[in-house]
């Protein structure tokens, strides 16, 4: 059965209108498409219907206050809606519990809800990101409450997501999507729709548990690359060489398809994925008889980092005979990762915790982090001001380097900041030169690995 119409116009129902859903609906609403976007957030769908975006991603609140309103892209909390799209893409979060097993309250509510509202004929595409296995033992037999068949009367299809922050709408106009069908005839109409949608490569999968392992997969190779790179820069700091110099010179030969390819080092992993999907393929490993044992490892490495910063800015003021109880530290840059203001799971939240818990005086500064989410994830309002931030510190944390900081004129910055001020590096990667302007300036420069 064909279950992607002829008819030039489509129209796309996005249910789960978050980070991701909401890439995806503006990307598709740019492109021609008409999109139905569904969330059961009513202030989430108020903030779009006036064209505002909470999520702060290149180019989407642009996006956002261009088609919303229009009949391009138009707004729901109702699932009523669903019965008018060809396509159904579901976006939906899919956080984990403790030990990797799956929390599918999302997950179950929205396929209990599509089982209302679906249609014979309509394509549903899923590209939130569950355990291998899942959409074929948990998905399909909620949708088919309904009385529609899978494969029969409707189609459905796996896409994963692949969206690094900062850089989401350029990748998902650029980037392979990935799709993996129930039957032959979804996996022909999922690729399909993805070619007219948005023009880019489609790579399609065996089978649906092939696509749902893809993302797993980037990700956990992503993670344990981190933490080689992470464990790479203690060793290079004991032996007192520049573990970015290591990094540089070590990527310069051919490896497999491409080449040998280290991460960089930080002060830790965070986000929504790094930190959840490793262990998504750990649970499968368990539930299959499989000893995933690089897992745990490369997560007790990264979860080590805020640690391993917090004992970094402890030396360096004991260096300076300046107790750590006491001594007035300013963080800069408090996401999970540079250019964005998310927050979740970000790694600087445990080192301002341990900073403050040993009776450090902490400030905050981030231009791209909302300042009540900020308050709530460091019991800590943040400064409004850089200027405000490092008054008379005696240590600045750089654990986020964002476009904006380049700006920053550290120079001038020198007057208003103790003396001596150690400058701690965590996420910016400031080049050989900058390093030396920093400590022309009177900065005492200590970076992680470097």
């Amino acid at each position: 059965m064909r279950f992607l119409p002829d008819e030039e116009n489509l129209t796309a129902a996005v249910v789960g209108l978050g980070y991701v859903g909401s890439c995806v609906a503006a990307t598709l609403a740019d492109g021609g498409i008409d999109v139905i976007g569904i969330d059961v957030d009513a202030t989430l769908i108020e903030e779009f219907s006036r064209g505002e975006c909470r999520f702060r991603e290149t180019g989407l609140p642009e996006l956002i206050g261009r088609w919303s309103g229009t009949s391009r892209l138009r707004l729901s909390t109702s699932y009523q809606p669903v019965a008018e799209a060809d396509v159904v893409i579901v976006a939906v979060g899919t956080p984990i519990h403790a030990g990797g097993v799956l929390a599918d309250t999302q997950l179950r509510g929205a396929c209990e809800e599509l089982s209302r509202h679906i249609r014979p004929g309509q394509l549903l595409i899923f590209k939130s990101t569950v355990p291998p296995g899942m959409t074929r033992k948990l998905v399909v037999g909620l949708l088919e409450q309904g009385g529609l068949r899978c494969g029969e009367d409707f189609g459905l299809a796996f896409c994963p997501e692949r969206l690094s922050e900062g850089v989401a709408l350029r990748e998902l106009r650029s980037f392979p999507i990935v799709v993996g069908g129930w039957c032959a005839d979804s996996a022909a109409a999922a690729a399909a729709f993805w070619r007219r949608g948005i023009g880019v490569e489609v790579i399609t999968c065996s089978s649906i548990e092939a696509a749902e392992m893809v993302k797993l997969a980037d990700n956990w190779w992503i993670d344990h690359n981190i933490a080689l790179a992470n464990e790479l820069a203690q060793v290079c700091s004991a032996l007192e060489v520049d573990v970015l110099d290591v990094i540089s010179a070590a990527n310069s030969i051919p490896k497999g398809n491409g080449n040998v390819n280290i991460l960089l080092p930080s002060v830790g992993v965070g986000g929504s994925c790094l930190t959840k999907d490793p262990w998504m393929v750990w649970r499968s490993g368990q539930e299959l008889g499989v000893e995933v044992r690089t897992v745990p490892v490369a997560r007790e490495v990264n979860d080590s980092m805020p640690g391993y910063t917090f004992d970094l800015i402890a030396a360096e003021l004991a260096r300076q005979d300046r107790p750590l109880a006491g001594a007035r530290v300013a963080v800069l840059g408090v996401a999970f990762k540079n250019d964005t203001g998310d927050l979740r799971a970000t790694p600087t939240q445990p080192v301002v915790a341990a900073l403050r818990e040993a009776g450090a005086e902490v400030s905050i500064f981030d231009p791209l982090a909302d300042p009540d989410d900020a308050e709530k994830t460091f019991g800590l309002a943040p400064t409004g001001s850089l200027a405000d931030a490092v008054q008379g510190a005696d240590c600045l944390a750089v654990l986020a380097w964002h476009r904006a900081f380049n700006e920053i004129d550290f120079t001038e910055l020198r007057r208003r900041v103790a003396s001596p001020c150690v400058l701690i590096d965590g996420r910016a990667y400031f080049t050989r030169d900058r390093i030396e302007e920093l400590r022309r300036s009177g900065f005492i420069y200590r970076g992680i690995g470097r």
